[in-house]
């Protein structure tokens, strides 16, 4: 079993998607920094999270 992933964190991360799905690859590092530069997340452990499914969302596609 994975983790359970928040509503916001799937809410911020389907955002990102939509606004900016092209840009996002199944590279963790790089959809890390996209991530900064995109959203004002103040924390370093969600904005990880959000990053690794986004990873996990361009892979399933």
């Amino acid at each position: 079993m994975g983790r359970i992933k928040t509503k916001k964190v799937k809410s911020v991360s389907n955002e990102l998607m939509e606004a900016h799905g092209e840009e996002f690859t199944n590279e963790f590092s790089k959809n890390k920094e996209l991530v900064v530069k995109l959203a004002d997340i103040p924390s370093k452990k969600i904005r990880n999270i959000i990053a690794g499914y986004l990873t996990r969302l361009v892979k399933s596609r």
